[in-house]
């Protein structure tokens, strides 16, 4: 199996129970190796033309270099937001093992 790159993927979602949901889905679908569901978060944004507030439920995926733009097209697919917070932190150094892991479970 290669070495390939990983990623953090920081993605917001409307509730606990949403980011349970979708990342259970993503990791089923081998898109991602796991999820850390950070807990729920208060948001204040502006949206639409006006300063909203919200508890939304953080969340980190953890995938392959290979898998970024197939788990970011799935979380926005199936994500209840019209213009969801996905973010992708390139990962340049972890530990060899973890790297490995991840890369095995992201695998077809």
């Amino acid at each position: 199996m290669a070495d390939e790159g990983i990623a953090a993927v920081y993605a917001v979602f409307g509730s606990d129970e949403e980011a349970r949901r979708i990342g259970r889905a993503m990791i089923e679908q081998r898109l991602a190796a796991c999820l850390n569901i950070i807990g729920p978060c208060h948001s204040i944004y502006r949206w639409q033309g006006a300063i909203q507030e919200a508890e939304e439920g953080a969340s980190i995926f953890k995938t392959t270099s290979a898998r970024i733009e197939p788990l970011i097209a799935a979380i926005r697919a199936a994500h209840s937001y019209e213009t969801p917070a996905i973010v992708v932190l390139l990962i340049d150094r972890a530990d060899p093992a973890y790297r490995r892991w991840i890369a095995a479970e992201t695998s077809a």
